[in-house]
């Protein structure tokens, strides 16, 4: 049973840092889809960063290109969000997800991915 569980998430100020954490347990299509999306309050959840081809491509939606970076450790089955030079807009609730069936230039659709993890809350405050 695959199970994805982030943590890392919390309150900062504008300008601040955070690193989210997402444990995967019993995933092993390692060539498709891995990502971080976010939801915030009355709004679509939307695609943030994902990787496909175990990592060796990134993706990044053009809100966080710069700031955010997506990265995996498989010894430790787990992958991470590093959030840099945060925003209000980016306070949301951010979820880790993985896909069984698509790779490539659709790891930014929500709609692609089968597991989600419960979700980490993410506070930028001015």
């Amino acid at each position: 049973q695959v199970q994805l569980v982030e943590s890392g998430g919390g309150s900062v100020q504008t300008g601040g840092s955070l690193r989210l954490s997402c444990a995967v347990f019993g995933y092993t299509y390692s060539g498709n889809c891995m990502g971080w999306f976010r939801q915030a309050p009355g709004k679509e959840r939307e695609g943030v960063a994902a990787f496909s081809t175990g990592g060796a491509i990134t993706y990044y939606a053009d809100s966080v290109k710069g700031r955010f970076t997506v990265s995996r450790d498989s010894a430790k089955n787990t992958m991470y969000l590093q959030m840099n030079s945060l925003k209000p807009e980016d306070t949301a609730m951010y979820y880790c997800a993985a896909s069984i069936w698509y790779g490539g230039s659709q790891c930014l659709l929500a709609q692609r991915y089968n597991y989600w993890g419960q979700g980490t809350q993410v506070t930028v405050s001015s």
